[in-house]
């Protein structure tokens, strides 16, 4: 069964950074869509952000925009989350999802005060 692969959690003091990376083996995210979203305990599943199979026409949601960039690089089949001057609420597990529902198990991203 094809699944995603995330990596690059951890814990984080509060202001630092992170960068989650998503692969994909013995598949390709080129043609897909890809989207971030996170999940924390006793709350809903939040979208961080998407990007258009071409690498172009990224989104972010109001939480992290400025904070976070996602790129994509279709020649070594890779997707980042670069999460910059985090904050405790952004403790969650994060995961990445292909536009056909193909998605991983998730990393943990935990930050501290």
């Amino acid at each position: 069964q094809v699944r995603l692969i995330e990596s690059g959690g951890g814990l984080v003091q509060a202001g630092g950074s992170l960068r989650l990376s998503c692969t994909a083996p013995g598949c390709l995210f080129f043609p897909y869509g890809v989207k971030w979203y996170r999940q924390a305990p006793g709350r809903e599943r939040e979208s961080v952000g998407s990007v258009h199979w071409s690498g172009n026409d990224i989104n972010y949601a109001d939480s992290v925009e400025g904070r976070f960039t996602i790129s994509r690089h279709n020649a070594n089949n890779t997707l980042y989350l670069q999460m910059d001057s985090l904050i405790p609420e952004g403790t969650a597990v994060y995961c990445c999802k292909r536009s056909d529902e193909v998605r991983g198990k998730g990393a943990q991203v935990t930050v501290s005060t």
